[in-house]
């Protein structure tokens, strides 16, 4: 009897053993459900906090990416209506002669402003080297040293320089000399004018691009009385005649 007393003592302690540490869990695992909760509500905000921040970023990014679009895709100048700029034309072709006829569009004068321009080099460069030959020629003649005789490559075959026509050589290399040295300071002349007229083309021709050549530009002849108040009878006090109109 004593040890079945004991063992239903033992077995009671046992149960309720095994029902506190069973409500222990219990109350454990509520906390824990308690506490993912809570950290579920905390993270919550953060969540909706960093899906906020993405959504404005790629809004932000996206729209980035559309004004580099629409910078890119520009609307393209309309060259029909496009007028240039006196001023820039004019200091384009200070600078750099022709540049102001191809900020114009006026291609077709390169050639004649380049063609002038390489016309005037040539001039130059062949009217200096016949100067400085003849120069030569004419101080080899003019000094007593019979080595210095470059002015022999200007006579014609068998042709020589003696005491008796010596003055009129003289004279004609002289002649010469100062010929193609005019020469040389008129193409020097000639392509500062071309220079010149290159920049006044180009800054004209921009002031004159918006000017209207249409059809109402026009010269009319029409007849007209014209008014005479300077003789006293009125039956002459008016004429007939001719009147210009010019429509603009």
């Amino acid at each position: 009897m004593i040890a079945m007393l004991l063992a239903v003592t033992v077995t009671g302690y046992a149960q309720q053993d095994s029902l506190s540490i069973g409500q222990s869990m219990a109350s454990q695992s509520t906390a824990v459900i308690e506490t993912g909760d809570s950290i579920g509500r905390l993270l919550a905000p953060m969540d909706s906090i960093v899906v906020e921040d993405t959504k404005s970023l790629l809004a932000d990014s996206t729209s980035v990416v559309v004004n580099k679009k629409q910078r890119k895709e520009k609307v393209k100048r309309d060259w029909n209506t496009w007028t240039p700029d006196p001023q820039r034309a004019l200091w384009l072709a200070l600078v750099i002669p022709g540049a102001g006829q191809i900020y114009n569009r006026k291609y077709w004068k390169l050639p004649i402003i380049y063609g002038g321009f390489m016309g005037c080099i040539y001039a130059l460069t062949w009217n200096n080297m016949m100067y400085k030959d003849y120069s030569q020629a004419y101080l080899d003649l003019m000094d007593t040293d019979p080595s210095t005789n470059s002015y022999n490559k200007f006579l014609h075959l068998g042709v020589e320089i003696t005491e008796a026509n010596e003055n009129r050589f003289k004279q004609i290399f002289k002649n010469r000399k100062d010929k193609y040295r005019r020469w040389r300071d008129m193409s020097i002349f000639v392509m500062i004018g071309v220079y010149a007229l290159s920049v006044i083309d180009a800054y004209v021709d921009a002031e004159l691009s918006e000017f209207d050549i249409s059809k109402d530009l026009s010269l009319e002849v029409r007849p007209t009385v014209i008014p005479n108040y300077a003789g006293g009878n009125p039956l002459q006090a008016q004429s007939v005649g001719l009147s210009c109109c010019l429509n603009f």
